[in-house]
């Protein structure tokens, strides 16, 4: 399993409708099309033999390689350096915009930088995770694979009187060939779906123009960010990922590009996240609204608005809301396991769709209310069809607050009275007592006033423990669960409370592990599955949050640097870190980089405060 590469060692392109991941070797060994929960084209990521790749590399088997994002874009820089020379590839996806369309191109410019460098180039698609097969036709311009439903040209990039570059081009299935360059040069590959003709030879004048472009767009984009705190590289590298994980014709944020990746390796926990989860796209709107990105925010309300009105007076066991959709909004995400592809370095069963999407996940409603207060508060308003659509959901919620369900964490062994989802429905009333009062509009106000107070209750006398001196994980457990390090960023307990305190004191001594944090302890609350997990990067971020608002700001500051220290060298994280401090789970995580946003913001916050207290 050695010929696996770490999961870290990748880059993220993309065109806002998909997106592909490039390795630290120059090989795509991920990409789905035409959308982000699309079958894959190339597959290795999950199956080094039959998954599928696109690969570049110097011909000459020794060489060193660095990755870098051209600044303040999603143009992704993979260089290699060897003894006769040194060359580039650079990678990236023209921005589609925001019609749905089965367009879509990867552009690869093979650049040689100092000497001479010949590359080799691999083309392996397999379509439909490898389950289509497929023909390839030559021609003089580039190559087709054609796959029933969908097609793949390779147009060339060159200049008309240089096709002596090009050496032993050759295909059955595949499409492999050498291309020579000598300090200067420059050619190179367009990778086209559904493309409107046949292959074409594309000059570099255009080539550049596509360049231009991208890295126009990109930096136009990143500009609107208003961040100016102490961490603004990491947080606009995340700010410029959630932008990749977006689908841009329905503003619905994907929790991550990637399918099957392992919170343990050999492990069965291995999940489908090229999903838009209603929790994970409900934090976005903090994150882009701290950052000044008010149509990204804008978008997800509409979105939001859509899946709350297509179901509003038709609840059944699991609420009048799915906790996940695709990204266009339907809601049929069947779970099956590719039984012919291997799995990340063994890791099986790998897994497309999503089981958990008909989860009974009570917390959903106050992350959704909570987005569309907060929306509200700046100037984002929810229509006429939306308010009434929530008046419907809130009174689904008033009869079935009170009533176990899976939890944020998606665990599989039954139902409970989880903490945290009784929480958050908490914010769900109050937010919508707010958003009645700010606008105006017709509410159920002592009813919801009745039911929030009562869920208040409920949580204070069974979600605490008097002999952990904490609140838990589920009524009557005394297990430790990090989700409720949000109950003082909702506003259910304040930062300073002693029974706040002393939560977050019996989290330090057992979940935190030298400022990484895991979500609970599975031994001790069976989650349903076999094996075990590393720390979860999104819970470290909202322990720097918890612990900047409980006014432990050096501590903050320290864990939030040593968290930095673990992403990838393109600031990217994945879902876990295991012991070794190796990324884990599916990547890159769209929550972790949520959450890291907001743990920036907030810690900026707390040390201007005790700066400007401090003078």
């Amino acid at each position: 399993m050695d010929n696996y590469p770490l999961i870290e060692n990748h880059g993220l392109i993309g065109d806002l409708q998909t997106a592909a991941l490039v390795t630290t070797d120059g090989t795509i060994d991920w990409f789905c099309c035409p959308r982000f929960d699309s079958p894959s084209v190339f597959g290795a990521l999950l199956d080094r033999e039959k998954g599928g790749h696109f690969t570049v590399a110097p011909a000459q088997k020794t060489y060193a390689t660095k990755q870098l994002y051209f600044p303040d874009t999603a143009v992704l820089v993979t260089r290699f350096m060897t003894e006769a020379g040194a060359g580039e590839v650079v990678d990236f996806m023209p921005v589609t915009g925001r019609t749905a369309t089965p367009r879509h191109r990867l552009v690869r410019m093979l650049r040689c930088v100092r000497g001479s460098m010949t590359f080799e180039i691999g083309i392996a698609p397999r379509f439909d995770y490898g389950r289509k097969p497929h023909k390839l036709h030559v021609t003089d311009h580039g190559a087709v694979f054609a796959a029933e439903g969908l097609e793949l040209t390779v147009h060339a990039v060159r200049e008309p009187e240089d096709e002596r570059l090009v050496n032993s081009l050759k295909g059955e299935q595949d499409l492999h060939f050498s291309l020579t360059l000598q300090a200067g040069q420059e050619r190179g590959l367009v990778l086209e779906s559904s493309a409107d003709g046949p292959p074409r030879e594309i000059r570099l004048s255009e080539f550049q123009q596509l360049f231009d472009d991208t890295v126009r767009h990109w930096r136009s984009w990143l500009s609107q960010s208003h961040y100016s705190g102490r961490w603004r590289e990491a947080v606009e590298r995340s700010a410029v990922t959630l932008k990749l994980m977006t689908y841009a014709p329905s503003g619905a944020l994907v929790a991550a590009p990637t399918a099957g990746l392992p919170e343990q390796l050999g492990g069965e926990r291995n999940w489908d996240y090229r999903f838009t989860w209603i929790r994970d796209a409900s934090f976005s709107v903090y994150a882009l609204l701290g950052l000044g990105f008010k149509e990204e925010a804008t978008s997800f309300i509409g979105w939001l608005r859509d899946r709350v009105m297509e179901r509003a007076g038709s609840a059944g066991d699991t609420g009048p809301m799915n906790i996940m959709y695709r990204v266009d909004g339907s809601s049929d995400l069947t779970e099956e396991i590719l039984e012919h592809w291997e799995g990340y370095q063994g890791s099986a069963p790998v897994r497309i769709g999503n089981g958990a999407a008909e989860q009974l996940q009570m917390d959903i409603y106050g992350e959704a209310l909570d987005s569309i207060y907060f929306a509200h508060q700046r100037g984002i308003a929810l229509d006429h069809k939306g308010w009434t659509s929530l008046l419907t959901l809130l009174e689904w919620l008033s009869d079935h607050w009170d009533q176990p369900g899976e939890g944020l964490w998606e665990t599989r062994g039954g139902r409970k009275n989880f903490t945290y989802g009784r929480v958050m429905s908490w914010v769900a009333f109050d937010r919508a007592l707010r958003l009645a009062a700010a606008s105006g509009r017709p509410a159920h106000v002592a009813r919801w006033s009745k039911e929030r107070d009562k869920i208040y209750e409920q949580v204070l006398t069974k979600g605490w423990d008097d002999g952990r001196k904490a609140f838990v994980q589920h009524f009557g457990s005394d297990v430790l669960d990090s989700s409720l390090l949000r109950m003082p960023t909702v506003g259910f307990i304040t930062p300073d409370d002693p029974m706040w305190i002393s939560t977050l004191d019996a989290m330090d001594r057992e979940l935190v592990s030298d400022s990484l944090v895991y979500r609970y302890n599975p031994e001790a609350s069976p989650d349903g599955l076999r094996g075990s997990e590393g720390t979860f990067s999104l819970c470290t971020f909202m322990y720097v949050d918890a612990l900047a608002r409980a006014g432990r700001a050096d501590q903050a500051r320290l864990v939030l640097e040593k968290m930095l220290t673990y992403a990838n060298h393109l600031g990217l994280y994945s879902e876990e870190i295991d012991l070794t401090g190796r990324q884990l789970g599916n990547f890159p995580q769209a929550f972790t980089h949520l959450a890291l946003i907001d743990a920036a913001i907030t810690l900026d916050a707390t040390l201007n405060r005790a700066g400007s207290d401090g003078a």
